[in-house]
């Protein structure tokens, strides 16, 4: 939503890609279908930073993909914290592990394939202090319903493509619009939570329970 040149200079500013990321990016980019999914280098710093700053001994991941964003919000955990990651994609699984068995961070990571609803129905013990929310985009409000009483008081939940490449402004929206846009209602109505959005690639919902 951004100009490249204006990108660059951002990344220029960040604090840089470690070489397992950089592997991530060039292998999803290189075999997987629609690589744009990828969070990459700014918003992975984004994540990273704002995991450091809420220190969290739980992180709750709906949305794997190829597990870049997931190594980047484990950088913030405390020495005893885990992160869940769920995804559906099976395919991808063999890919996503051997990029996890390379991270020190590695032990950390408890990585769920499956229905995402009926993963979450393991967990239901847990409590979060910080949820990314980046998976089927339809389910937003089924996702953030779902885990809503399992943060804790202060945690923070972040959704992804919240702007949807701008088509949030179009007067006449297709189905997925739609969505996008009524999830960005019921979470501006919630008066239990802080939120903004942070225009960062496809726009970041940052929202901290009350």
């Amino acid at each position: 939503m951004i100009s490249e040149e204006l990108q660059n200079l951002l990344l220029k500013y960040c604090e840089p890609e470690d070489e397992l990321l950089q592997q991530i990016d060039r292998e999803t980019h290189l075999k997987v279908l629609m690589p744009r999914m990828l969070s990459g280098h700014y918003q992975g710093r984004v994540l990273s930073l704002l995991s450091k700053m809420n220190t969290p001994k739980r992180i709750l991941e709906i949305g794997t993909f190829t597990g870049y964003a997931t190594l980047c919000l484990a950088e913030g955990l405390t020495e005893d914290g885990l992160i869940y990651t769920l995804d559906i994609n099976a395919e991808l699984e063999e890919m996503v592990r051997k990029s996890f068995a390379k991270s020190p961070l590695n032990s950390k990571i408890k990585y769920l394939i499956g229905d995402a609803q009926q993963s979450l129905k393991t967990l239901a013990n847990e409590i979060f202090d910080l949820v990314f929310i980046d998976a089927d985009k339809k389910n937003n409000g089924t996702y953030y319903d779902l885990i809503f009483e399992q943060v804790k008081s202060g945690g923070i939940i972040i959704v992804d493509n919240v702007l949807w490449s701008g088509k949030v402004l179009n007067n006449a929206q297709d189905k997925d619009t739609k969505n996008i846009s009524s999830f960005n209602d019921k979470i501006a109505a919630d008066k239990r939570v802080e939120k903004l959005i942070l225009p960062v690639r496809d726009g970041l919902f940052v929202i901290r329970k009350k």
